[in-house]
């Protein structure tokens, strides 16, 4: 009997006319043929809730919808009018293929503390991209500047040297901050908040400061290679090796981030323990130097000891060093996301910064008293007469007259050397080295990030060192080989005004995007230092110009061709400033200067709606 009715409820089954069959035998049976459509039916339903028959075809074949899930659309992939997300690898070449930046593959973790208000732990963590940035302030143009501010004023513009040092770590913690909050060194932003043409001017105001300071950097390192040889190697050797020794030494990066940050490390103690060693043995006036460094004023100086006082502002702050230590900050793991995070590393890389920029003042200190001690108003000639009685060969560059000493890098060794025993110029060339290559290092780094970030072009970094190495070394080294040293270091005045000249084009952009809510959110420049920045921007500013136009002036010996030249330069240079400006006032809130027909204005506002840091929302408008 039982076996009669399942006979006739499989008849039914077949003909689709059993509507009310529950036995798991068909949903078995159905399992095993799942790979081919079902038979045509009438009905569809049935009384079970573990399986529902697919509806009956129409002209195409369905198969179940119970056991697929169909697979999620793809991401939609970005196209040239998509901006894309801007994280830390978000710079793209022209085949729209992404890479890394500075070691990205590297990230300097930061390990968890306990204690919220301080941790040597993080702090060790953080430390390393404010050494690298102060190395700036120690390259062979600055060490120059120092023993000429000894040799023309003695003491008295110690206090300008630490003022200029304290106004550039207010600088450099805008540019860190810039970093630190949006993921994106100042190029990138520059990149993508500037039209084409203002941007892709600006990458060469930027390039001409790289390399001029590379130029400084070639002439120091060849000068300590002369002296360290006895002059065996000439000047023009020593630019020569200056192309394999570079090569060598950025082949450390290889060996990973820290060994190369402990490396920079090494060579700053070098510097301190060299200039160091040169100032315990001029023994300075304690307190004279306490006197320069807090009491104001220049008794007695004249006016090239006035010019020398600018010379000194322009100096040490330097371009392209903004643009350096935003990129720099990036080598550690932030998660930018995380507000707590970000104000935390904000506070730890300031703090790196003061240290790092009190070391190099420190040094700084140094090189200007041991020149104030010993070549403040001493003639050539007496620096020849010591020569001769300490047998130094290289006595002959002081001229036999009895005007002041003109001091330059070589001349303010031989005098050590002639003064304090040869160990001392020797010991005084192997500091000018390690601040030449140095130096010569960072500017490699930063021409790379200049060019990544402004030009969203990624090249090699031996291809890199290869273009600015060679633009600096062809002028350098035809001048080392017709002329003599005395032209080689007369070079720095000129190299001094270049990079004068390029300091607006790294402070107004600075200041521009530190202000923007839009891109910084709560972190934005606050009202006070909004006016301070800007009075200091100002200020540096009109300095260095002065000191170009008086440049120039001594220069040009009225040449009718030069000063016209001069004036379509001047159009050209201060045309690009005010429009900076402008974008500058926009950001600074006040809006009415949209009104202007000046393209950029509102870049900010799309830029600002893809930045990596998500915890501010949306902005109101500036």
């Amino acid at each position: 009997m039982g076996t009669e009715e399942e006979e006739e409820r499989t008849k039914k089954r077949r003909r689709g006319g059993d509507d009310n069959s529950t036995t798991p035998t068909t949903q078995h049976n159905y399992a095993q043929d799942q790979s081919s459509p079902p038979l045509p039916t009438t009905t569809t339903t049935t009384p079970t809730t573990s399986y529902t028959p697919p509806p009956p075809p129409t002209t195409t074949t369905s198969t179940p919808t119970t056991s697929y899930t169909p697979p999620p659309p793809p991401p939609p992939t970005l196209t040239p009018t998509t901006p894309a997300s801007l994280t830390e690898t978000s710079a793209l070449s022209h085949n729209n293929e992404e890479f890394d930046t500075y070691f990205s593959d590297q990230r300097i973790f930061i390990p968890d503390s306990k204690t919220k208000l301080f941790s040597f732990r993080k702090l060790w963590a953080f430390t390393g991209p404010g050494f690298l940035m102060s190395i700036a302030y120690l390259d062979p143009g600055n060490i120059e500047s120092d023993l000429q501010s000894g040799t023309l004023a003695s003491y008295n513009l110690l206090w300008i040297l630490m003022w200029a040092t304290i106004l550039g770590l207010v600088m450099q913690r805008l540019s860190a901050r810039l970093g630190t909050v949006t993921g994106l060194h100042l190029a990138e932003v520059c990149y993508r908040c500037y039209p084409t043409v203002p941007r892709v001017l600006l990458w060469i105001m930027v390039e001409i400061a790289i390399i001029g300071s590379d130029m400084q950097e070639v002439i120091g390192t060849s000068i300590a290679i002369y002296m360290l040889s006895n002059q065996v190697i000439p000047i023009w050797g020593g630019v020569l090796i200056t192309i394999v020794d570079t090569f060598t030494f950025l082949g450390l990066d290889r060996y990973g981030l820290r060994k190369l940050e402990a490396f920079f490390a090494l060579l700053i103690a070098i510097m301190a323990v060299t200039f160091g060693y040169e100032y315990g043995v001029a023994k300075p006036d304690q307190l004279a130097v306490l006197k320069g460094l807090f009491v104001p004023g220049c008794s007695g100086c004249n006016q090239k000891a006035l010019f020398q006082a600018v010379g000194i502002i322009g100096a040490v702050i330097m371009p392209h060093n903004l643009y350096l230590h935003s990129a720099l900050v990036k080598s550690r793991e932030v998660d930018r996301k995380n507000k707590d995070e970000v104000r935390e590393a904000n506070k730890y890389f300031f703090i790196e910064a003061c240290v790092a920029l009190l070391c190099s003042f420190i040094i700084n200190v140094f090189v200007v008293s041991v020149f104030a001690e010993g070549l403040y108003h001493v003639t050539n000639q007496e620096v020849r007469d010591r020569c001769e009685a300490a047998n130094n060969t290289h006595g002959d560059i002081f001229p036999e007259n009895d005007e002041y000493v003109d001091a330059d890098l070589y001349k303010g060794g031989v005098f050590l050397g002639c003064t304090f025993g040869s160990a001392c110029m020797y010991i005084w060339a192997v500091g000018i080295l390690a601040a030449g290559q140095s130096s010569t290092m960072t500017g490699t780094y930063v021409g790379q990030f200049a060019m990544e970030g402004f030009l969203n072009l990624r090249w090699k970094r031996w291809q890199r060192i290869l273009l600015t190495r060679t633009i600096a070394i062809l002028p350098t080294f035809f001048i080392a080989f017709y002329k003599d040293i005395n032209d080689i270091t007369g070079m720095n005045d000129l190299l001094n005004a270049i990079m004068s000249l390029q300091l607006p084009f790294a402070l107004i952009p600075t200041l521009t995007f530190t202000s923007s809510e839009r891109i910084m959110g709560s972190f934005k420049n606050g009202l006070f230092t909004k006016i301070l920045s800007s009075l200091l921007s100002v200020l540096v500013i009109a300095i260095n110009l002065w000191f170009v136009i008086n440049f120039l002036h001594d220069k040009l010996n009225g040449q009718w061709w030069a000063y016209l030249l001069v004036v379509a330069v001047a159009i050209f240079y201060f045309t690009l400033i005010f429009y900076l400006t402008v974008i500058l006032i926009n950001a600074l809130g006040f809006t009415r200067v949209c009104s202007i027909p000046l393209p950029g204005l509102t870049r900010m506002d799309e830029f600002s709606s893809s930045l990596q840091h998500s915890f501010e929302g949306s902005y109101p408008s500036i």
